[in-house]
C-alpha cells in the first residue's frame, strides 16, 4: 500500500478549506475542495448553521466563502470575543439593529460560546430581515439545545465531517485514492492529517492533539460528567468492538458503572461526533437479533490513535475491522452530502448470519457485506428467504470506491 504524498509546509493553505497534496509522480500540487459550495445555500430568513466536529474545516470554509465575496460588507465575530457578548444579552432588539447595521451579512464562529444565540438570531430574522447570518458551532450546539427550538423553520443546517473520499475524487483519480487507503485505514481524514503526507511523526502528534485536546471537548465542558477518565476508558472498549454487537450491561459491569449511566455516556458521544450508533434489522421476526447496537467511530484515525494502535497494515490483526469503520462512516458522509434518503442497519440472526450494512430506501432494502480480501460471499440463504425483493452486494478493494464516491 502506498502513503499519502508528501506535503511542504509553504504550500499550506491557511485561509482556505482546500487540502494540499503532490501526486505520486507529477508533483503538482492538487488543491482538494470541500463538498459544500456555501454561496448556493446562504439566503436571507434562514440561518445557515455549519455543524460538525471540531478541527474538520468548518471555519476555514467560510473563510473561503468570504475570500470569493466582492461587494458585501460582512461583520466576522467569533463567540470566544468576550467584547461582542454585551450586544446578544436579553435578546434586545435595539442593540442587535446597532450590531449588525450597515452590514449584508454577520457571520459568526464558534456561535455556541454565545449564551442564548438562538433567540438573538431569531430576532435578526424575524425583525431586521436583511442581514445573511452564517454560524459555526460544534456539539455544543445540541448538547446545549441553543438553537433547536428557537430557530425551528428558520435555519439550514449542514453538517461538515473530515475529508471524504466523494470530495477527495474531485482532485485525485481513483488509482490515486487506492494508493493511499492504507493512509485512510489507519490514520484517517482529518485535514491536518491529511496535510501532514508522509509525515508519519506529525500524523501522530495531531492524533494524539485531536484526542487531548478537542475530542471530548464539548461534553466535559456542557454535562454533569463526573469522571473524564470512564468516558476514555468507554471509549476504548468500544475501539475494540468496532463491527460487533455491544451490550450495555457488558459495558456497564466492565466499567463498574450501571447501565443507565453507559446509556447516557454513549447518547453523549454520538451527540459530539465521536461515535455512530447503528440499530438492528428486523420485521420483528423471531431469528433477527435487533436488541444491540453497533458503534462506528466517525473517524479511523482517532479509533486508532485510542487504542495506541497506528502500526501498518501487515502489522495487524483488525483489518476487518477497520475497513468496515472505514467503509460504513465514508458511505455515510456520502449519504448526507449527496442527501440519499434512508436508514442504515445491519442484520444478524441467532445463528451468526449476518450483513454488514442494510439500507432502507424508498421501500427498498439494499444489503451490503464488507469484505478486505477478494473472496464473494453468497446472500444469507435466510435473508433470501426473508426479503426476496431485497439486493446484496459484496463491497472488496475492487469496487468500494463505487460505493462511497
Amino acid at each position: 500500500m502506498g502513503t499519502l504524498i508528501p506535503f511542504i509546509m509553504q504550500f499550506r493553505a491557511v485561509r482556505l478549506p482546500e487540502i494540499v497534496l503532490f501526486r505520486a509522480v507529477e508533483y503538482d500540487v492538487v488543491m482538494i475542495n470541500r463538498f459544500y459550495k456555501l454561496q448556493n445555500l446562504v439566503t436571507l430568513k434562514k440561518v445557515l448553521v455549519i455543524f460538525g466536529p471540531r478541527q474538520v474545516g468548518k471555519t476555514t470554509l467560510v473563510e473561503s466563502y468570504l475570500n470569493g465575496l466582492n461587494s458585501k460588507r460582512v461583520r466576522y465575530i467569533t463567540g470566544e470575543d468576550y467584547g461582542v457578548l454585551d450586544y446578544f444579552e436579553g435578546p434586545y432588539l435595539k442593540k442587535l439593529e446597532e450590531f449588525v447595521a450597515g452590514y449584508d451579512m454577520l457571520i459568526i464562529d464558534e456561535a455556541q460560546k454565545i449564551p442564548n444565540i438562538g433567540n438573538s438570531l431569531k430576532l435578526i430574522v424575524d425583525r431586521i430581515k436583511t442581514v445573511e447570518i452564517i454560524v459555526t458551532g460544534s456539539a455544543s450546539f445540541e448538547l446545549a439545545g441553543q438553537i433547536g427550538e428557537p430557530l425551528t423553520g428558520r435555519k439550514r443546517t449542514i453538517i461538515l465531517y473530515p475529508i471524504a473520499q466523494i470530495e477527495l475524487i474531485k482532485s485525485l483519480n481513483k488509482s490515486e485514492l487506492k494508493a493511499q487507503l492504507e493512509d485512510f485505514l489507519i490514520f484517517g481524514s482529518y485535514p491536518e492529517v491529511i496535510n501532514a503526507g508522509h509525515n508519519l511523526t506529525t500524523k501522530r502528534r495531531v492524533l494524539e492533539e485531536l484526542l487531548s485536546s478537542y475530542l471530548l471537548k464539548d461534553v466535559l465542558e456542557l454535562e454533569n460528567v463526573k469522571s473524564s477518565s470512564l468516558l476514555w476508558d468507554l471509549l476504548r472498549l468500544l475501539a475494540f468492538q468496532v463491527g460487533s454487537e455491544v451490550s450495555h450491561n457488558e459495558l456497564a459491569n466492565k466499567l463498574g458503572i450501571n447501565k443507565k449511566t453507559v446509556a447516557r455516556y454513549l447518547g453523549l458521544l454520538e451527540k459530539a461526533f465521536v461515535l455512530h450508533k447503528v440499530r438492528g434489522f428486523s420485521l420483528n421476526l423471531r431469528k433477527e437479533i435487533t436488541r444491540k447496537n453497533k458503534y462506528f467511530f466517525l473517524d479511523n484515525g482517532i479509533r486508532n490513535a485510542l487504542i495506541g494502535n497506528l502500526n501498518k497494515i501487515e502489522m495487524r490483526n483488525d483489518i476487518g475491522q477497520l475497513w468496515e469503520n472505514f467503509l460504513f462512516m465514508e458511505r455515510l458522509k456520502k449519504r448526507h452530502y449527496l442527501e440519499i434518503y434512508g436508514n442504515a442497519y445491519f442484520w444478524r440472526t441467532w445463528d451468526r448470519k449476518k450483513i454488514d450494512l442494510i439500507e432502507e430506501r424508498d421501500g427498498k432494502l439494499f444489503g451490503y457485506e464488507f469484505k478486505w480480501g477478494s473472496k464473494l460471499p453468497k446472500a444469507p440463504k435466510v435473508w433470501l428467504e426473508t426479503y426476496p425483493n431485497a439486493s446484496y452486494t459484496v463491497i472488496n478493494q475492487d469496487n468500494y470506491l463505487d460505493f462511497i464516491i
